[in-house]
């Protein structure tokens, strides 16, 4: 059988959570709430991507607190209000699919906060164009000319731990299965591991013991809280001379897996505009490999993955465990219905999409057997 649609399951303090596969919903901001709410968008765009297939779909970055969104336009998990419009409409997109787990990304934007959307160039907004104060480890600009975001107090750093942890708990009365913190992709944590942005001279910057400090403070905090499947997503590396590394992306998941973390996603870059990223296939795979074998966590890969076989020989070659797939389900929302037909699995999908698979490709979803008058 494919490796690709054999079962996984991931641990956590409430029991195991069994995968139907390993493939993976990436999550991916859609610059579509009001106010952090969750909108008609969010139903369509959820329900469809429950019909994929995939054994897992994680709700994209979601901001703790206002001041965290990417930009206006992004969700958020911080009051009753963003709480009761999430429940909403992930409710009325579930009833729409197969079960499938459900996760969401936690975030923090730090000083890539208060940003356009990318159509509109996802340049720093001013405050008179709907902007406000961005937050960093440092007082330093992700690019050269824009206005310098504002330092963290200690006493601010316990406030963000809170939003953290209260954002947690209102993902646990939703009812959503697992929670990915963003530690990636130059946001607000990966801020605070990457020497490119911290510059503090306190206990929070500096050597590695001082950068990771913050970030498994908010970890603990969170685990403490929360009993649901419980990861981190990591830029394992900067791109950037005398930036972040792999070995320390390894070094700092072994002490999370300390604290109990259940998986790691593995990702790279964001921190600067120098960064220079050797793009290619599978071109973030050696870093997830080297955080898997370290560290002994669950593993996903990401980053140009986009053929079965592809996905396939990674999990062959034991460099990951889980394959996540984000551009590649927007452009294709039945990818895993192809990788079926190609690996000779199975997925699961609503009774209404049955009659569309070819002859040849029925297979993949098991023995159904549609009538036609």
């Amino acid at each position: 059988m494919s490796l690709l649609f054999t079962n996984y399951t991931l641990g956590s303090p409430r029991g195991p959570l069994s995968l139907s596969n390993r493939i993976v919903v990436a999550p991916m901001c859609q610059y579509a709430a009001i106010n952090g709410e969750a909108q008609d968008w969010h139903l369509m765009h959820w329900g469809n991507l429950f019909n994929s297939g995939a054994g897992l779909f994680i709700i994209e970055a979601t901001g703790v607190a206002p001041e965290g969104r990417i930009t206006p336009a992004c969700l958020g998990l911080w009051d009753d209000r963003t709480e009761a419009a999430m429940k909403d409409k992930l409710t009325r997109a579930r009833k729409l699919a197969p079960a499938i787990p459900v996760f969401i990304q936690l975030a923090h934007a730090g000083r890539k906060a208060s940003s356009a959307t990318p159509w509109d160039g996802g340049q720093l907004l001013a405050v008179d164009q709907g902007g406000w104060e961005t937050q960093a480890p440092s007082a330093i600009p992700q690019l050269l000319g824009e206005r310098l975001p504002h330092e963290l107090s200690k006493h601010e750093l316990t406030g963000l731990i809170a939003a953290f942890v209260a954002a947690s708990e209102r993902a646990d009365r939703i009812g959503i299965d697992g929670i990915e913190l963003h530690s990636a992709h130059g946001y607000l944590l990966h801020q605070f591991l990457s020497p490119i942005a911290n510059q503090r001279t306190d206990e929070y910057g500096g050597a590695f013991e001082n950068r990771i400090r913050f970030p498994l403070e908010l970890f603990k905090a969170v685990r403490d809280s929360y009993k649901g499947v419980l990861g981190i997503r990591i830029s394992a590396c900067d791109w950037v001379e005398d930036g972040w590394t792999p070995e320390e992306t390894a070094d700092f998941a072994v002490q999370l897996k300390t604290l109990g973390c259940d998986f790691v996603h593995i990702s790279s870059g964001g921190i600067s505009p120098n960064q220079k990223i050797a793009l290619g296939p599978n071109y973030q795979v050696p870093f997830a490999k080297i955080v898997k074998e370290k560290s002994g966590l669950p593993t996903m890969a990401v980053g140009l993955i986009t053929e079965p076989q592809q996905a396939e020989e990674i999990l062959e070659k034991g460099e990951a465990d889980l394959i996540a797939l984000a551009r590649a389900f927007l452009y294709k929302p039945r990818w895993a219905w192809e990788a079926a037909a190609a690996l000779d699995g199975v997925v699961s999908s609503n009774e209404r999409y049955w009659r569309c698979l070819p002859r040849e490709a029925q297979a993949i979803f098991g023995s159904v057997k549609v009538g036609q008058r």
